[in-house]
């Protein structure tokens, strides 16, 4: 009997238990996502961190007190990145972000060590179970940039200051040359190396020196706006990266090449949230909204911005592929047919670009 009413009264707490809200829901469920980023130079008011920086506020605008965001700044690629990345996991970050090619190695380091988190490497392309890859067709931005520095310029001198020799630099170049030469057969772009993403010290004196020889408009590929204020002080033109840089170049800045993370960052914290985030890679350009061309200085007639947006239109719609050969073969600054003639580059071929094209002075990573 005794056995009976206490077998009794452990079915009824059970069920009690069963019907209460917070058994029924835990409260764990309800704190909000952790998501982490790891940047590789400090958030400045423009530039590759910076919009980055603007990612991680439109996810916490999308999603509110779902998500809970943090960032570090400032992480050298290597042992200070696997530190950093391993401390936010061990943190309770469940999602996160690390946008430099040089974190891809540490990230998938940690990734390993845990298999419960799920890590986004930007402009990395090794992907593990856990960890996704995902970058941004930069080139198609440059080859309208091109278009507009191909108008603007009156010497036929671009000059272009270029991080490091990798793919994605190469075809940014390259996309840059071949937009200039579309509209201006005879433009030159000759291009400074700095084996640097972010130095404002040595950018600058590259953009002089690419000033000093006689380059009357100016692009490049590294993390701050130390050329584009060379580029006013000097009077000359230049194509802003990253962000929109009018603030610091007013007068300079003829167009610029935006990236977008917000839409794609947003997406995949909702993944995570809803458990349906899986591994892959994604490489979006201006059709997925991840890159834009626009935010055109006062010294650019309406025309050329006409054409700009035209040619933008193009790409997004499928008629224009920046490495495609139409009328002629596209050849390197050596001489070697690149692009024959009615043919374009695929995916791999772009991936794994090592030349220079013809009309580029200079040669890779020299």
């Amino acid at each position: 009997m005794y056995k009976n009413l206490a077998g009794r009264a452990i079915l009824a707490w059970a069920a009690a238990c069963f019907l209460t809200p917070a058994f029924s829901q835990p409260q764990a469920s309800k704190e909000p996502l952790k998501i982490g980023f790891v940047y590789v130079t400090p958030v400045t008011d423009a530039g590759w961190v910076r919009q980055h920086e603007e990612g991680r506020k439109a996810v916490d605008a999308a999603l509110g007190g779902k998500v809970s965001t943090t960032f570090v700044e400032n992480v050298p690629e290597g042992a200070d990145a696997e530190r950093v990345i391993r401390d936010l996991a061990q943190q309770g970050h469940r999602l996160i972000f690390t946008p430099s090619f040089g974190y891809m190695e540490p990230t998938l380091k940690v990734a390993r060590d845990f298999p419960g988190v799920k890590f986004e490497s930007i402009t990395g392309y090794k992907t593990a179970p856990n960890v996704a890859t995902a970058n941004a067709r930069y080139y198609e931005g440059r080859y309208l940039a091109g278009i507009a520095a191909g108008r603007m310029t009156k010497t036929n001198m671009a000059g272009y200051v270029a991080g490091f020799p990798i793919p994605e630099v190469l075809q940014g170049i390259n996309a840059f040359t071949l937009g200039m030469r579309s509209v201006n057969p005879n433009a030159k772009v000759a291009v400074v190396w700095l084996n640097e993403w972010f130095d404002p010290p040595k950018e600058r004196d590259a953009a002089m020196a690419l000033f000093n020889q006689n380059a009357d408009v100016i692009a490049f590929h590294t993390g701050s706006t130390a050329v584009m204020a060379a580029a006013q002080e000097r009077g000359k033109l230049a194509v802003a990266y990253h962000s929109d840089m009018r603030k610091i170049a007013p007068d300079a800045q003829i167009v610029a090449v935006t990236h977008q993370w917000g839409g794609y960052y947003t997406e995949r914290a909702r993944a995570v949230l809803d458990g349906s985030w899986k591994s892959g890679n994604v490489w979006g350009g201006v059709k997925e909204g991840m890159i834009r061309v626009g935010d055109f200085g006062r010294k650019v007639p309406k025309a050329v911005q006409q054409e700009v947006l035209a040619r933008q239109k193009d790409i997004a719609e499928g008629r224009l592929q920046p490495f495609r050969a139409v009328a002629a073969d596209v050849r390197d600054n050596e001489g070697h047919v690149v692009i024959a003639r009615g043919t374009q580059l695929n995916d791999e071929q772009i991936l794994k670009m090592n030349w220079l094209a013809e009309g580029v002075q200079g040669r890779v990573g020299r």
